[in-house]
């Protein structure tokens, strides 16, 4: 399966990817950094692999589904971490990671 079947699974792994990179951006603004490094540490994880994921898809690679459950995996930890946290970015990232983990369950 390539871009066009794998779209919508794409599509949420870079909109996380975007929104996990926003979260650690901004966590590094918070008063009390110490309290978000772990946030910031599953962020920058979440869309170094949300990337790796999108572009793997996109080139139709026999890893694929292998990359895909690992993202998922990782996305359900991102949003566990992010959900922690009463900050809008985190709110915000931990939803598109529970979304991001259910479009690539699907592959």
């Amino acid at each position: 399966m390539g871009y066009h079947e794998n779209k919508r699974v794409i599509d949420a792994c870079l909109k996380c990817a975007a929104l996990c990179n926003h979260c650690a951006a901004s966590c590094l603004q918070e008063s009390d950094t110490k309290m978000m490094v772990k946030c910031i540490q599953h962020d920058m994880e979440c869309a170094a692999l949300r990337y790796a994921t999108a572009q793997l898809l996109s080139l139709e690679s026999k890893h694929a589904a292998a990359i895909a459950k690992m993202c998922a995996a990782l996305c359900e930890e991102c949003a566990t971490e992010c959900g922690k946290h009463e900050n809008e970015h985190c709110k915000e990232c931990a939803s598109a990671c529970q979304e991001c983990s259910i479009a690539c369950m699907s592959i």
